[in-house]
């Protein structure tokens, strides 16, 4: 009679130990480089518009172009992910985007950029949400948030060092220096995770083929373990299959949480993006030297880095909960940035304060959304959230471009942001009642699970 070795089990008896740091350590040189590319095209903007002399309404095609290979991305390398394994996934992702923002170095035209930067953003749209998916899957339940957001903070400051970059180095070198640096690293980033990065157990449990690359990870992740020719591996907190359908994103209660974690996904990252593009021309407009305009885009990232480390344990503690109090606090820090004739040390600090308040919400969001889907299609589960995300990403930037083309002022992009942010606030506020309900529910169908094999090894 086969004995079952409960993956999930022995995953949260974990203590966070050197395998742990492994996943989350190049998890997060992996979200560096990822906010670095993503980000970069907001430094050299004003220059662009010197050097090639296009208009300022034509930046908003320009920042939508990475933005809308994202929206690609995602579901693209969750179905690979889910159907290869998350490592192969985000390892040819980094690779992927390493090349295409290279190449961008000898884009001579806003037409050339904006190809470059649409196939770029395939890849880099691509990597987060598997490697969020594997982080997932390797935490134990107790800090599950926490190493998620732990190595996704890596985005936030990733986009800040885009800006120290930017202020140090692009009046000696020109703007190319930013897509040299965002080129090289993640292809070295992505050769050191063909190295050292795991493939999630979760992930091997479910391909019988691949049994003896799943007995070689859990030996690294809980030294000493034995496993024997007759154990079958099962995942007692989830329900779970090898073939996956788009329908399953919508089953059950899935059908309510689903679509609201869309909608926060989409109005978190179109105020992000309608904050972070636009704030370095909306200073630069005020004849503010381009260096230090990119230095603003530099605090919203690093506020944002803050806001995530504040946030950890809150959300693995109580679950969505801060991320409702994250969207109110962002509506007044948001609209106020546009109020005319501030200094510009009262703008970079509402800009700091948008930045903790947008980037932790947004990452309060991704960690706890990995947690509502089973393993067989939480790739694509998260992959459809950060695709909806990408909706937004790539309509705020357009927004904002069709509003200058009107000839509207700078500042009253930051009055619409602010207001979709009450959308947001909204829907999290209801997710967040829904998510709790969720999570009981998997634990008692854990509970279940647990006492129905237990029942089957008993003697009759």
């Amino acid at each position: 009679m086969a004995v079952c070795m409960d993956i999930s089990g022995i995953i949260d008896k974990q203590k966070f130990g050197s395998f742990h740091l492994t996943v989350v350590s190049v998890s997060f040189l992996l979200m560096l480089v990822d906010g670095y590319d993503n980000i970069s095209i907001a430094y050299i903007a004003p220059l662009l518009v010197e050097e090639w002399g296009i208009d300022k309404s034509a930046l908003g095609l320009l920042f939508s172009a990475g933005l809308l290979g994202g929206l690609f991305g995602p579901p693209l390398f969750g179905y690979l992910a889910d159907r290869f394994g998350r490592k192969h996934a985000v390892i040819s992702g980094a690779f992927f985007f390493g090349l295409f923002t290279l190449a961008q170095v000898f884009a001579d035209s806003l037409v050339s950029m904006m190809a470059l930067r649409f196939v770029a953003g395939i890849g880099i749209g691509g990597v987060l949400p598997i490697t969020v998916a594997l982080n997932t899957e390797f935490a134990p339940r107790r800090i599950r948030a926490s190493m998620t957001m732990l190595s996704f903070v890596g985005v936030a400051l990733g986009g800040a060092l885009g800006g120290m970059v930017s202020s140090m180095y692009m009046g000696r070198y020109g703007w190319q220096v930013i897509f040299w640096t965002g080129g090289f690293a993640p292809i070295l980033v992505g050769l050191l995770a063909v190295f050292v990065f795991p493939e999630s157990i979760k992930f091997l449990s479910l391909k019988p083929g691949r049994r003896a690359e799943l007995v070689k990870v859990l030996s690294r992740l809980s030294p000493g373990i034995r496993v024997g020719e007759d154990v079958r591996f099962v995942l007692s907190d989830e329900s779970n299959r090898a073939k996956f359908a788009f329908k399953d994103l919508l089953d059950g209660r899935l059908a309510s949480i689903t679509p609201l974690f869309w909608v926060a996904n989409v109005i978190s990252l179109m105020v992000f993006f309608f904050v972070n593009q636009w704030t370095p021309v909306l200073l630069a407009s005020a004849g503010i030297p381009v260096e230090r305009a990119a230095m603003a885009t530099t605090l919203f990232m690093f506020g944002g880095f803050a806001g995530v480390l504040a946030i950890m344990r809150p959300v693995d503690k109580f679950g969505l909960a801060p991320v409702p109090i994250l969207f109110a606090v962002s509506i007044p820090a948001v609209g106020l940035i546009g109020v005319a004739g501030l200094p510009e040390t009262a703008i970079m600090a509402l800009v700091c304060l948008a930045g903790f308040c947008l980037i932790a919400l947004q990452f309060g969001i991704i960690a706890t959304e990995s947690q509502v889907y089973p393993t067989y299609i939480r790739s694509w589960g998260v992959g459809s959230c950060f695709a909806f995300g990408r909706v937004g990403s790539v309509i705020g930037p357009l927004v904002g471009g069709a509003m200058l083309a009107r000839h509207m002022p700078v500042q009253n992009l930051f009055y619409v942001a602010g207001a979709l942010l009450v959308v947001g606030l909204v829907a999290a506020t209801r997710l967040t009642t829904l998510y709790r309900i969720r999570i009981q529910e998997m634990a008692q169908g854990a509970q279940l699970q647990a006492r129905k094999r237990a029942a089957d090894r008993s003697p009759t």
